[in-house]
This record gives C-alpha cells, structure tokens and sequence, in this order.
C-alpha cells in the first residue's frame, strides 16, 4: 500500500490496476474495471505554479510534460498522446539538456500554470436561501448560525437573501431605509424574464455595456445588480437586522396537515436571480431547508399528514407520486445552474426527510456540498457552516468554474467519470459506446470544487490482440493526462496538469504483473462507486449478487489454488484485504437500504462519490481503535470479540465516531473514579479516546456526528451494527466480558469460507 499512497502523495491519483491488462478480453478478465480516483486541485507543498502559459500539442491539445520526447536540437517535442511532432516557439530557444523548462523535469508529472492577467473581476457571490416554515426554537438556532457564517464572510464578497416557506421572499438588501422585499407565490414555477420584470429590473433603461461586471452582457447595469448582492462589509448590518427580525412563517398549518414550504421555488428564483445578475462567475447558492417540500415544483409529499413521505419501498415499487416529477424539475434546475456556472450548497437539518433525495442530481452536478443533520441546533450542521468560511488553516480550499479534460492513449478509451461534475457533450475518438456516469464526452464541467473533491474515472482498454513479444517490449506504456482549468480561491485562474505513465502487460505469465500493480483499497472504492451508481439506475438490479459474483471471478483468477480444494486456497498480500472490503461493503449503507430513508441513502452515496480513497475505505470498512490499561491505544480487529469490559473502543465510521465504554469502565466512570486524584491514570485513559475523537472531527468535513455510549446502552447499536458479527445469538460458547450480537447476517468466517468453495471450482 505505501507505494501507492506515495504516487497519491505526487499526483492525488490512485488506481485499482498500477500495472494495466493490456487487451480487451485481459481488461474485462480482470472485474475490476480500469479505473483511477483522483483529486484535481489537490494541495501539494512542492509543487511548481509557472508564470505562463502552457506549451500544447498542435493536434491533440496535450500539454507537454515530461514523458514528450525531445530532440533539443531541431527545437522539437514529440507528444506521447498522438506522436505529433511539434516545434518549440522561439522563448524555448536556450532550452538543452542541462537547462529544462520546470514541465519537463521528471519529478513535476503534476505542475500548475498560471496566466498572468487572467484573475476574474467579480468576488464570490453567496446567495443564502433561508427555509422559514420551521417551529420557533428551531429558527433561533438557524438565525445563530447564519449571522455567525456572515460574520465570517470574506468583506469583498458579495452577498443576497432569499426566505421562503408559504411564499418566496427576495430581500433588496440594497434599499438601505427600510427593509425591502418582493414576493413571489410558492405554488408556481417563474421565469427567469417574470422575475426580472416584477423585480423592475428594467425600469432604468440599461445603459449601454461598458463591461464593469459580467451581468452586463445581460444589459443589466450595476446599479440594478446592487440592489439584491451587496459586498459584505455593506450590508452585514442590514443583514444582520433582516435576520433578527426574521419571523417563522406566518401561514398557519391545520393540525391533520404540514407546513407549507416551497423549496423549488425558492431555489429557481435564486438560480435565475444569479443568472441575471452573474452568469459566469463562481456564485453559491447555500439553502438551509428544515423540511420537506410541500408545494409547488419539486414538491415531494403533499399536505396531508395523512400521506406518509415516500420510503425505498416506495421508490421500488414506482409508487411515489411526487417522486420523478421533482427529481425532473431538479434536473431542469442543475441544468441551468451548470450553464451560469453555479454552485448549490445543501444544508437539509430536521428529523422529517427533506428531499435530498430528488435534490441530489442539482448538488451534485454542480458540485455543492451537502451537510445532513437532525436540526439546526446540532453541532454537525453548526460547525460544519463555520468550516465552509474558515479561512485559516484547514479551509476546504473552495475553488469554481472548472473544467475538467482527458487525453489518453489510443489504446484506452474513456467511459465516463463518478463524482461532483456534468458532461460537456465534447464527443471525441477518446469517449466509450459503453456509458458509466457522466460519459460520451472527454471534457466536464465543475461548477464548484474544493481540494478533497474526488472524481472516478472509468476507462476501457479497446486493443482487441497481442502483438508479438518484441513490440510489447519496447513500447508498453500508456499515457494519461488530466487538465483542470480553475478559478482558484485567491480568484485567479489557473491550469492543473497531471501526466501519468503506466506499464500495460498482456499474454500468458502476465497475473503475477497485474498482482503487483493491484491496489486493493481503490478497487474497492471503485466498486462501492459503481455498485452505488447501478443500484440508482439499473431496475431489478441486486448487489449483493452482482458483488458476490464480482468477488468469486476476481478469487477464482487471481488466487493460488488446487482445482476443487478449497483448503489450497490463498491469496497474494496484495488481494489479501479485498475479499474483507466486500464483505464490509455488502453490509454497509451504501448497499443495505433497510433501516435508512431515500435521503440518508442519498447523502451517504454523494459524500462516498466526492472523497478521496482514504476516506471512502473508512465509510466501507470503519476503523476501530481499543483503549486500555494493559497497553497503548492499537487498531482492533472490526468483530464482535474486540468489546472487552475494560475497555474503551473508539469506532470512526466516517458519517458517525462512536466511543464505547466497556460496562466496567462505564461503572468506574459513573461511580466518578475519575474525578479522585488517586485515579488519575482512568482520568487519562477515559480522555485520550476524546482527544482523538476531537482531531478527527477538526479535520473533517462534513463534520461527523460524535456518540458516546456504554456497553449493552442503547446507543451501543452505532458499535454493534459495523461489526463482524461473529459471536451471535446462536452460535456456541460464550465471550467472557464480549457481547453478541442478535442478527442473523452471516459473519466474515462463514463468507469466506463460501468464498472458498466457490472460487475453486
């Protein structure tokens, strides 16, 4: 593994296959499909930022980089894409072997370009969409975070404010006497032109554009802009004002019925707002919705309490009324936010679902961040908003406007790319028939990034026959490279450059070539991807089986082994682990839907579709970490036999840290042992797993929820649901100071040793 992570530390790249199958057949042999996980804008210490511009391939656009051959004396560059000999302009003339441009030296295969004058002229917009159809308790904690978050806001920033929940309230934040709004009704979609006319955009008669800001190619004059985004130094007191005076909706809701609350039209008018006054810029919508939407588009649950909020089994048996019609409305809305090159941020925080769901198609093609929580008042939601503005140490790096582009080797095609982006339609020789994600096109845009986002990239290797040996010897090596074009924070505009080299291997005695190159923990984020994407997409599809049989062809191809002895069988160090992923993941969230709503579904796979392979290997397989006074704290084994009464596990399973108190500690703790100066070692011993339990929240985001329990408690089933359950209910003999678990699920013994029996036939 730690070769692997190094590459990662290079480039942010980590690939199920490092040594790739050579052929078609070789490739789909494999299972695991030719993948690559990547972070664009990953931060890297060491990295070069060029003052220039890139030098470019003339016929495939390819930026030079250190695998182009160069003939320095006829001033030529051969691109390794399309072997396209290209001329060196005349600023390259001094360059010779002893004096290199930065792009060619072998250690910078990831370089950053950045082009003098290119910074864009408008700050970052953020448009707050304020959800008011929530109890009063709730909207105190709301109104607390928000004028926090403002206080936060970069000073050049501009900023707007939306509130809905009956009706759609948009605040002219710009007419400083009084506070000023205009009213929309919430059970009707409205144009983009409705709203610039009621809004009297067009009462002053745009002058011509003089180009001060980009809304002027709209012929809307500054003027017009500043009355609804204010730079926030401005209005912070206007805003903060607004907010104190901020009332909960003031329709009153009968008993028998929920509140009436009009997300979809709220978050319309804001895209058609920021596309007139914007278009371009990185502008981001953050909603904070408190329930489900109940009225016009996007609405998912009517009224009546009386008609319960659509379940997966709902969703299965296409009896969800309300469903395609959102989720259609909400395509329709990333479609158009893409297009302006806005970002939506959700923060959906209430015990009810919200409709992340249907929503979840604008986040993600957009990019945005999501943050799900029980209410607004929950440290999960509040401390996460902070973490969005924190511009010190730690920031999320939060970058817009990119565009994301693929060059490859002949050999290799592109089928379509997991993760925060949208197709660019740019079709190509690169793109697959064969379509995963967002496909048939070589180019993505990425409305907003930040520099953990993660994308899957899928590819396919089209050689269909082996040449002879000697060819293979001397040219076996494909080529990527990935471009990022971006408007990093600092608003400039930047080029990221990744070249990477691979060795392909084909042909009888090539398995012990692919094994070496295998890395296990981006396989299996790559599957937990796919199986994820096919579960929302394929009908009648089943997971279980499809990982099942995934998992059998990979042992039976890979693994040393006597024909039907399943005794002989075993596996490279380097496959050793999978077989463990796969069974943790068939267990996991990502694939059991039973017990979780649509939304939580829906959360849990964009936060697994954004991050990179460390984190996406914790979601599927948590770690845990035993505390005692025996010894220092040491991973533990993910299995019941791990509890002990003396002990003190800490379980990080990304979405949620549990620290579990073994029931001996829990009695010392509650007889208050640790509060006596003589106990000070306990005192200790009941700190450490909170101190280490608190950096991992710091460092993450969105920030996980922290439960703290004792064995046999009731908030013991956080620990008790993520581990193997090998000592059940009906199994023999007992654990002395263990548990056991009261399930039925088989455990990781019994799943591989089906494993086994299976793969060698």
């Amino acid at each position: 593994m730690a070769e692997f992570m190094e590459l990662e530390g290079q480039d942010g790249v980590r690939m199920a296959w490092n040594v790739i199958p050579g052929t078609k057949q070789e490739a789909s042999n494999c299972v695991v499909p030719v993948s690559a996980v990547y972070t664009p804008i990953k931060p890297f210490p060491n990295m070069p930022v060029l003052p220039y511009a890139p030098l470019r391939c003339r016929n495939c656009r390819s930026v030079l980089n250190p695998f182009s051959i160069v003939d320095f004396a006829a001033k030529i560059w051969i691109c390794p894409f399309c072997f396209q000999r290209n001329h060196f302009p005349p600023h390259y003339a001094s360059i010779s072997d002893e004096n290199l441009p930065a792009e060619l030296f072998p250690q910078y295969t990831t370089i950053e370009y950045q082009s003098p004058g290119e910074a864009s002229s408008i700050p970052p917009v953020f448009m707050f969409v304020v959800d008011t159809s929530i109890i009063e308790e709730e909207m105190a904690f709301l109104k607390s975070a928000l004028s926090q978050a403002i206080g936060l806001l970069p000073d050049n920033s501009l900023v707007g404010l939306i509130t809905f929940g009956t009706l759609v309230h948009v605040h002219e934040l710009g007419f400083g006497t009084i506070p000023k709004t205009y009213v929309f009704k919430g059970s009707k979609d409205v144009s983009k032109e409705q709203l610039l006319e009621q809004m009297n955009f067009f009462l002053i008669k745009p002058k011509p554009p003089t180009g001060v800001i980009a809304g002027a190619r709209d012929g809307l004059s500054s003027e017009s802009i500043a009355r609804f985004l204010l730079p926030a130094s401005d209005c912070e007191f206007a805003l903060n004002s607004i907010l104190e005076e901020l009332q909960k909706d003031p329709w009153p809701t009968p008993v028998d019925q929920r509140a009436s609350r009009c997300s979809g039209t709220a978050l319309s008018i804001a895209a058609s707002l920021l596309g007139a006054c914007v278009p371009g810029s990185g502008a981001r919508i953050l909603a904070f919705i408190g329930g489900p939407s109940t009225e016009g588009p996007g609405a998912i649950v009517s009224k009546n309490l009386s008609d319960p909020i659509r379940s997966h089994k709902d969703l299965d048996k296409d009896s969800a009324p309300h469903y395609h019609k959102a989720v259609k409305f909400y395509e329709a809305l990333a479609k158009q936010l893409v297009h302006q090159g806005h970002v939506l941020d959700l923060f959906a925080c209430a015990l009810d679902q919200v409709g992340v769901a249907e929503l979840k198609v604008a986040v993600e093609k957009t990019g945005g961040l999501v943050v799900l929580a029980e209410s607004f008042g929950h440290s999960v939601f509040k401390d996460s908003l902070r973490r969005v503005f924190r511009s010190e140490d730690k920031d999320l790096g939060l970058s817009s406007n990119g565009i994301f582009e693929i060059n490859c080797s002949k050999d290799i095609k592109v089928q379509g790319i997991l993760g925060p982006c949208a197709s660019l339609e740019k079709k190509g020789p690169l793109c697959s028939d064969t379509i995963v994600g967002q496909g048939s096109t070589s180019a993505w845009k990425m409305c907003g990034l930040d520099q953990a986002t993660s994308l899957c990239l899928i590819f396919e290797i089209v050689k269909k026959e082996i040449p002879d040996a000697t060819l293979q010897s001397s040219n076996n090596q494909f080529y990527f490279q990935f471009l990022t074009y971006y408007q990093h924070s600092t608003a400039e505009m930047r080029l990221r450059v990744t070249s990477l080299s691979r060795r392909w291997v084909a042909g009888p005695g090539s398995i012990q070539d692919l094994i070496a190159g295998f890395d296990q923990e981006a396989a299996a984020v790559v599957m937990a991807r796919l199986v994820s994407f096919k579960m929302e997409i394929e009908a009648e599809f089943d997971p279980i089986r499809w990982l099942d049989k995934a998992l059998i062809h990979m042992c039976s191809r890979f693994g040393d082994y006597q024909k039907d002895s399943p005794s002989s069988f075993s596996l490279s160090p380097r496959f050793s682990i999978f077989p463990q992923f796969m069974f943790h993941l068939r267990r996991s969230q990502f694939v059991q839907v039973f017990n979780n709503s649509p939304d939580e579904t829906a959360y849990f796979r964009m936060i697994l579709n954004r991050e990179n392979v460390a984190n996406s290997v914790v979601m599927i397989q948590p770690s845990l970490i035993s505390y005692s006074f025996q010894s220092a704290p040491e991973p533990a084994l993910l299995d019941v036999a791990a509890i002990a009464a003396d002990r003190i596990l800490l379980l990080d399973s990304y979405f949620t840290i549990v620290i579990f108190h073994g029931s001996t500690i829990a009695q010392w703790r509650k007889a208050g042992y640790h509060n006596q100066p003589e106990h000070q070692a306990f005192a200790q011993l009941l700190q450490a797993p909170r101190d280490d339990a608190d950096a991992i929240i710091n460092e993450r985001f969105p920030v996980p929820r922290l439960v703290i329990c004792d064995q046999h408690g009731s908030q013991a089933r956080f620990l008790l649901a993520k581990l193997n359950p090998s000592a059940t209910y009906n199994s023999d003999g007992h654990h002395p100071g263990g548990d056991i678990i009261f399930t039925d699920d088989v455990s990781f013994e019994v799943f591989l040793d089906h494993l086994q029996r299976l793969a060698v036939q």
